[in-house]
Order: C-alpha cells, then structure tokens, then sequence
C-alpha cells in the first residue's frame, strides 16, 4: 500500500512537471509578429510571443485604475466606442469595463475576478509598474491574454503597448532648450499621477536631457496628477513661491498650467505639454503673444489597440511582447483647426485618437457619446 501511495506520489509530480503544466501561456516564437504595421516590435530584440488558438468571439474586460481626469474618462469611452466598431464587434462576446481607483490590491483583484469568471483577454492601465507577478501566472495559468498600456509593467512576461515615454521627456526637454536658446534658467516640471510608469519614465527621460553636462538648469518640480484644476493650482502656488521661470514642461492637465500662468500674468515661455485640445487652442490663440507651445500626444486610442492585439493574440498569432506606438506630435508651428485640434469644440478632450495603420479612427462625437461608468 505505501509503495501505491509512493507511485502515486511520483505521478502526480510528473503531472505537474509535464508539457501540458509548461505550455500554459504563451510561447515564445520567431517574428515577425501579425499585421506588423500595427503591432510594431518596439526594438530588433523585442521577443515575440504566441498563444495557443481559442474559437472566437472572445470574453474581454478592461480594467482600469484611477479615473479622475479627463484623460482616463476619455479612454474608458474610446473602449466603449472602439467594440461597437465593425471588425471587432463580431469578435467581442462580451465587454466589460471597470476602473477600482488607486489601490494595487484593488485592481489585482477585479482581474483575478474576471480570470476566474472565464473572461478570455484583459486589457489593463496598471496602477504600479510591479506586483502583478501572480495575477501574470494566474492568467497564463488559465490561458487569459492580459495587455497592460500606457502605464505598463516592468516585466517581458506579458505583451504590452505603449508610446516611448522617455522620449517624450527627452524631447521636452530639447523643445525648451531649442525655443528658449538658454542652458541655464528655472524650470517647471508638473509631473502626473505618483508612482505610475508612464510618469516615472517621463520625468527620467526629461531631466536626462535638462541635467546632461552642460547645462545648468534649476529645475521647480510640482504634482499635477495629470489633472487639470490640479495642475492649474500647483502652477499658481509655484509662480507666487518662485515669481519667474523660463520654460514650463507639463503633463497632463496642461491647460491648467496656461490658465495659471495667464491668471499671473506671467510671460509665455516655451512650453511642452500633453496632447489636450484645449491646451492646443490655447497654443493656437497665444503663440503670437509667446506661447511657443509643444503637444506630445498620449493618445486615449492606446486602449483600442490593446484591445486589437489581445483580440489578434487569442486568435494565436505571432504578437510582439512590447507594442511601439508612435508619437503624434503638434507645435505652434503646424496646429491646424480641424485636423490636429477643434477650436470650436468646448469641451475638453485629448485631440490624437487616429492610427490610420490599425484601423482605429475615431471622431470626437463617436467617443463623447459614451459614458465612463463602469459595467458590472
């Protein structure tokens, strides 16, 4: 009897250690990836990942984080927008969305929840660049594609999309320098959200470029948390404290940042800033006056494509681990009314939403119809 048990034993370990426990999640494959004008690797040793082949038409959620700014409101109804759309609706059985604030534990555990409701694909905005090690395994466990962008992991064991940050940052930088001529002076830097990837590689990326030997810049750093009121009182409490700066990168919530400056009268400065349309009317209305004003574009689109690639990943082709998305970028110099940003449109909302490449076109009307609640 205690040699059945010790051959039972021994069989039960050999379950565990056989092919059928290591192929769970996905394999690493040669490239190239599926429609690579989309799916872009993000460099030549970008890996390339591929999951085993499930029927369609797919289970996904979307599981946000924070909420509170027009930014994620804005992504949350790109989401909603984007499943309706011929050529994904029919490969969607289900949509649900949910955003669970701040809080790590809180969104670890809306996922692990639609793991184990059978959802197929979760596309996620991860409130913190780690900790997600076990949901990963859980989901590779039971054959779920989870896609993290915009703020992204530090992990290759998941497939993600996102824009370069640090360039973003870098080519801040470079922005003010070029438009101000100076190596020294006083900065404004109004960072994002604490503790998110998207604002940590920013901030790496700029004071990579403003620090580099030199330059001599003294460098103001306020949190905006992406928002605009917030941005817009953190600037006003930084120009009563320090009176005078000679350039301005922001954020999200840039237009807060201008209506701070104008309120204070103080001189427009170069200044490099989020892809918002208000922000981009008022490059458009004071450049004559100043406002030599940059918008780099984190687009709320990025959603779509996470959906599109985890809906592309559950039909078992060949994906890039790390997706590049380019940057779309607009100046003083080439803003156009009615194609890089609407002046008569008052409401606020982030201007770049088009990657002709993917198929993701989006018109203002088309998104602003949805609503940011959640589906459960």
């Amino acid at each position: 009897m205690e040699w059945t048990h010790r051959l039972a034993g021994l069989a039960c370990a050999g379950l565990l250690l056989s092919p059928v426990s290591a192929l769970a999640g996905p394999k690493v494959v040669s490239g190239p990836g599926a429609d690579p004008g989309c799916f872009k690797p993000w460099s030549s040793q970008t890996k390339f990942f591929q999951w085993d082949k499930k029927p369609g038409p797919y289970k996904i959620a979307l599981v946000n984080g924070f909420v509170g700014n027009t930014w994620r409101i804005q992504m949350v109804k790109t989401a909603k927008a984007f499943a309706e759309q011929p050529g994904i609706k029919e490969n969607i059985k289900e949509f649900k969305v949910v955003s669970t604030g701040t809080d790590v534990a809180a969104q670890l555990g809306a996922m692990e929840d639609f793991i184990n409701q059978g959802f197929d694909g979760i596309v996620t905005i991860a409130v913190a660049p780690d900790g997600f090690d076990r949901i990963i395994r859980l989901a590779d466990k039971n054959n779920v594609v989870v896609v993290p962008f915009d703020n992204i992991l530090d992990t290759d064991k998941v497939m993600m999309v996102n824009e370069d940050q640090k360039e973003m940052g870098r080519m801040s930088a470079k922005w003010i320098m070029d438009e101000s001529g100076k190596k020294s002076g006083d900065i404004l830097e109004v960072r994002g959200l604490p503790g998110n990837s998207v604002d940590r590689d920013r901030h790496l990326g700029f004071r990579e470029v403003m620090e580099a030997p030199g330059n001599s810049f003294k460098i103001t750093e306020v949190v905006g948390n992406w928002d605009t009121g917030t941005s817009q009182k953190v600037t006003a409490d930084a120009l009563a404290v320090h009176g005078h700066f000679d350039g301005v990168f922001t954020q999200g919530g840039s237009d807060g940042t201008v209506q701070a400056m104008m309120a204070a009268k103080h001189p427009f400065v170069p200044m490099s800033g989020e892809g918002e349309n208000e922000y981009r009317k008022q490059i458009a209305d004071h450049a004559k006056d100043g406002l030599k004003g940059m918008s780099y574009g984190q687009s709320p689109a990025l959603v779509a494509i996470a959906m599109k690639a985890a809906i592309s990943a559950l039909q078992g082709n060949p994906m890039p681990q790390l997706i590049s998305i380019p940057i779309p970028v607009a100046t003083y110099k080439d803003l156009k009314a009615g194609t890089n940003y609407w002046p008569d449109l008052s409401a606020n909302f982030f201007a770049p939403n088009q990657f002709t490449p993917c198929g993701v076109n989006f018109t203002a009307p088309e998104i602003m119809a949805q609503s940011e609640k959640n589906t459960q």
